[in-house]
Protein backbone atom coordinates (compact mmCIF):
# COMPACT_ATOMS: atom_id res chain seq x y z
CA UNK A 1 0.00 0.00 0.00
CA UNK A 2 2.98 2.26 0.59
CA UNK A 3 4.13 1.78 -2.80
CA UNK A 4 0.84 2.66 -4.18
CA UNK A 5 0.53 5.93 -2.29
CA UNK A 6 4.39 7.10 -3.35
CA UNK A 7 3.55 6.56 -7.26
CA UNK A 8 -0.27 8.44 -6.81
CA UNK A 9 1.79 11.27 -4.62
CA UNK A 10 4.87 11.58 -7.60
CA UNK A 11 1.86 11.59 -10.35
CA UNK A 12 0.49 14.08 -8.65
CA UNK A 13 3.32 16.12 -8.05
CA UNK A 14 3.91 15.48 -11.71
CA UNK A 15 1.19 17.28 -12.90
CA UNK A 16 1.17 20.08 -10.89
CA UNK A 17 4.50 20.56 -11.82
CA UNK A 18 3.39 20.40 -15.31
CA UNK A 19 0.48 22.86 -15.40
CA UNK A 20 1.47 25.06 -12.30
CA UNK A 21 5.03 25.04 -12.66
CA UNK A 22 5.08 24.20 -8.94
CA UNK A 23 7.74 22.84 -7.71
CA UNK A 24 8.33 21.26 -3.91
CA UNK A 25 11.17 22.11 -1.42
CA UNK A 26 14.52 20.83 -2.79
CA UNK A 27 13.28 19.61 -6.11
CA UNK A 28 15.92 21.12 -8.31
CA UNK A 29 18.60 20.32 -5.75
CA UNK A 30 17.81 16.66 -5.78
CA UNK A 31 16.82 16.04 -9.45
CA UNK A 32 20.48 18.00 -10.39
CA UNK A 33 22.35 16.06 -7.84
CA UNK A 34 21.17 13.09 -9.88
CA UNK A 35 22.46 14.47 -13.15
CA UNK A 36 25.77 15.79 -12.09
CA UNK A 37 26.38 12.55 -10.60
CA UNK A 38 26.02 10.60 -14.05
CA UNK A 39 27.13 13.17 -15.98
CA UNK A 40 30.69 13.71 -14.74
CA UNK A 41 31.38 10.30 -13.07
CA UNK A 42 29.81 8.04 -15.86
CA UNK A 43 32.10 9.87 -18.73
CA UNK A 44 35.10 10.49 -17.34
CA UNK A 45 35.02 6.60 -16.51
CA UNK A 46 34.41 5.58 -20.14
CA UNK A 47 37.07 8.48 -21.23
CA UNK A 48 39.76 6.61 -18.94
CA UNK A 49 38.90 3.52 -20.30
CA UNK A 50 39.20 4.38 -23.74
CA UNK A 51 42.41 6.36 -23.39
CA UNK A 52 43.69 3.32 -21.87
CA UNK A 53 42.80 0.55 -24.24
CA UNK A 54 41.02 -1.10 -21.70
CA UNK A 55 37.18 -0.75 -20.80
CA UNK A 56 37.95 -2.30 -17.44
CA UNK A 57 39.02 1.27 -16.02
CA UNK A 58 35.63 2.74 -16.07
CA UNK A 59 35.67 2.53 -12.28
CA UNK A 60 38.67 5.13 -12.31
CA UNK A 61 36.30 7.82 -13.30
CA UNK A 62 33.32 6.79 -10.75
CA UNK A 63 35.07 7.54 -7.24
CA UNK A 64 36.94 10.92 -9.43
CA UNK A 65 33.63 11.84 -11.09
CA UNK A 66 30.81 11.38 -8.84
CA UNK A 67 32.10 14.08 -5.49
CA UNK A 68 32.79 16.48 -8.43
CA UNK A 69 29.36 15.76 -10.00
CA UNK A 70 27.50 15.65 -6.74
CA UNK A 71 28.98 19.17 -5.69
CA UNK A 72 28.06 20.44 -9.30
CA UNK A 73 24.81 18.79 -9.17
CA UNK A 74 23.90 20.38 -5.60
CA UNK A 75 25.15 23.90 -6.43
CA UNK A 76 23.06 24.17 -9.49
CA UNK A 77 19.82 22.78 -7.94
CA UNK A 78 20.36 24.76 -4.95
CA UNK A 79 20.23 28.17 -6.99
CA UNK A 80 17.32 26.86 -9.34
CA UNK A 81 15.44 26.24 -5.90
CA UNK A 82 15.89 29.45 -4.64
CA UNK A 83 15.08 31.17 -7.67
CA UNK A 84 12.16 28.99 -8.00
CA UNK A 85 11.36 30.39 -4.23
CA UNK A 86 11.85 33.96 -4.67
CA UNK A 87 9.39 33.97 -7.68
CA UNK A 88 6.77 31.98 -5.64
CA UNK A 89 6.76 28.52 -7.44
CA UNK A 90 8.26 26.80 -4.29
CA UNK A 91 5.52 24.91 -2.18
CA UNK A 92 6.05 24.17 1.69
CA UNK A 93 6.06 20.55 1.03
CA UNK A 94 8.95 18.16 1.19
CA UNK A 95 8.77 14.31 -0.04
CA UNK A 96 11.16 12.22 1.61
CA UNK A 97 10.63 8.57 0.47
Amino acid sequence: MRKQIRKIQSGILKLIEKELKLVTKNHYRNTWLALGMAAFGIPLGVAFGTSLGNIAFIGIGLPNGLPNGLAVGIAVGTGMDKKAFEEGKQMDLEIKH
